[in-house]
């Protein structure tokens, strides 16, 4: 069960460095919790693995979580406020030991990458695979402007009918006024149809972890004070709280209506396990989705 584990680590530790460089070769970007719960989805946890810690969370989760700093320190790895991102070294660490073995030894032992091995491109097999997409995109526009064109096609008709009820006209005449009425009420309307779709929001939400008594709360982890309170924007549904922080290493969760009754932690999950922040001094601003339940670290 051990070794399999183990194997299972640098199946995924190799996969981090994978996802990394395919998201600089499709210009994305993503954040470390996706690239986590990608790796894990590419190498599935065994029964061992899957098993639930203290905390909450998975002991394969938290395994790939601690082993990753073995990354970071072959400089295959960069973990900042914005995320996780893959260096020139991580990207030639690719291919430099392509299979699982070689991978695990080289990382073990600090092994560094050869200095021939150049910076990897995008695979070539990519590009058929955007012109497909591109094809399919053409094909579905041919089938629908033929529609497009029967519905202009079919626009005098509407009109021919319109001119041939004159006495449906008259009779509709002495109601235009109210219709007038009605339609200057409109944009109102339409304002209110384009705004941001709305969900029930819970009176506060708290940021509380080890950090609080830097923000000037009497204790940390005590979602009750004002110190801890993130503040809501209507507008795009999201709370936000932005502090100045030394360097270190922080954990948190995100607690509801000044309790831990209803709290949140990495993923989103309830009851889950810490967020975790590496942080490298200075501002930073967390952004929390009551409709994801999830965090974003800016």
């Amino acid at each position: 069960m051990g070794a399999n584990t183990a194997e299972n680590t640098n199946l995924r530790l190799k996969a981090v460095l994978d996802i990394l460089a395919e998201s600089v070769w499709s210009e994305t970007t993503l954040n470390a919790g996706e690239v986590l719960a990608e790796a894990i989805v590419r190498v599935p946890f065994n029964d061992h693995e899957a098993e639930l810690l203290s905390g909450g969370i998975p002991r394969g989760h938290k395994t790939l979580t601690s082993a990753s700093a073995k990354l970071v320190k072959a400089g295959w790895l960069v973990k900042g406020r914005s995320g996780w991102t893959i260096p020139e070294d991580g990207l030639r660490a690719t291919v430099a030991f392509p299979d699982v073995a070689a991978f695990a030894a080289a990382l073990d032992a600090g092994t560094p990458v050869p200095a021939d091995v150049p910076v990897p491109t995008a695979p070539p097999v990519k590009a058929p695979a955007r012109k497909a997409a591109a094809s399919k995109r053409a094909a579905a526009k041919k089938t629908t402007e033929p529609k497009a064109a029967a519905a202009e096609v079919a626009e005098p008709k509407v009109a021919a009918a319109k001119v041939s009820a004159p006495k449906a006209k008259a009779a509709t005449a002495k109601a235009a006024p109210a219709a007038k009425r009605s339609t200057r009420k409109a944009p109102a309307k339409a304002a209110a149809a384009t705004a941001v779709e709305t969900v029930p929001q819970p009176e506060a939400v708290a940021i509380a972890g080890d950090f609080n008594k830097i923000l000037g709360a009497p204790e940390d982890w005590a979602p009750q004070y004002d110190e801890a309170q993130m503040e809501f924007n209507p507008l795009v549904q999201v709370w936000t709280i932005t502090a100045e922080l030394p360097a270190g290493f922080y954990t948190y969760k995100i607690a509801l209506n000044r309790s831990w009754d209803e709290n949140y932690g990495a993923f989103g999950a309830r009851d889950g396990a810490n967020h975790e922040l590496n942080h490298d001094g200075g501002p930073v601003t967390i952004t929390y989705s009551h409709a994801t339940r999830d965090i974003v670290i800016g």
